[in-house]
């Protein structure tokens, strides 16, 4: 900005005849002078810092933001987990309960299957003697039929293939069973490890504790990214906060340096168009 020159004045105004009073006026117009310089400089000062501060600020803010999201998607995706892991745990409880009346099913089938191969071989035992005694009275008495002979040897082989064929059920029965067992295990290893999973995240006592809302726990994974987040929105808030607070204040040390330019400029004017006028008197 332009400054003017505060040269003593008293040999031109001794020259042109101008008069004390106006040599006063002059004066205290240069000093107002002077002092505007002075307080445009120094309001500039602080716009010019408080310009560097709300850039640094603006910086802080972005980062914040940043670290906020970033704890948000952690907080969202924790609570995802756990939720997947209590349904997997819940839906394995209730499968193994599924599968151990499978498992009694099973069982009991296996068991009727193998009482009623003893008694099919009883049954076989019970006609090949009953065939035998036939034959025998045959050979004896030629009047008994030989088609019931013949009916007798096919209700025998008939026993036998029924025995054979319950024999195969009772293969694939046990097998079933075999499979039911291994499936209970291995649901029970699952459901096992699904609610270890669970209270290891949320640091609950039981899968039947209800979730609270906020952790009660301070140690558990699920607090600690809870207490991230909450962090990271405190901080958010106060570089927000802060970066708001620069705005202000910098909106209004730019309202004062534009005043104060304004008052320069004016002084500047009145002080030209003084010494203009005191001359040509």
């Amino acid at each position: 900005m332009d400054t003017i020159s505060l040269t003593p004045l008293r040999p031109s105004l001794q020259k042109y005849g101008i008069t004390e009073k106006k040599k006063a006026e002059l004066d205290l117009l240069k000093n107002q002078v002077v002092n505007a310089t002075a307080i445009v400089q120094q309001q500039q000062t602080i716009v010019n810092s408080l310009n560097e501060k709300a850039t640094r600020y603006q910086g802080y803010l972005l980062v914040s933001e940043s670290n906020r999201t970033h704890a948000l998607s952690n907080k969202n995706l924790i609570d995802q987990v756990i939720q997947n892991a209590y349904d997997l745990a819940l839906n394995s409880r209730v499968a193994f309960s599924k599968t151990a009346y499978a498992t009694e099913d099973s069982t009991t089938v296996s068991k009727s299957i193998s009482d009623l191969i003893s008694k099919l071989i009883y049954s076989v035992e019970i006609i090949n003697k009953l065939s035998i005694l036939v034959i025998r009275k045959k050979a004896l008495n030629p009047l008994i039929s030989d088609d019931l002979i013949a009916r007798i040897n096919s209700a025998g082989t008939d026993a036998n293939n029924a025995v054979a064929l319950t024999l195969v059920a009772l293969k694939s029965t046990l097998a079933a069973e075999a499979s039911v067992l291994e499936s209970e295990a291995a649901i029970t290893l699952e459901s096992k490890q699904a609610t270890k999973l669970y209270l290891t995240l949320t640091d609950e006592k039981s899968l039947d504790a209800p979730l609270s809302v906020q952790p009660s726990d301070k140690t558990s994974i699920r607090a600690l990214i809870y207490n991230a987040y909450k962090n990271a929105q405190i901080s958010y808030d106060k570089a927000n906060t802060a970066n708001d607070e620069t705005g202000r204040q910098l909106s209004i040390a730019t309202a004062n340096l534009n005043k104060a330019q304004i008052k320069l400029q004016s002084l500047q004017s009145s002080l030209a168009a003084a010494t203009a006028a005191a001359y040509a008197s």
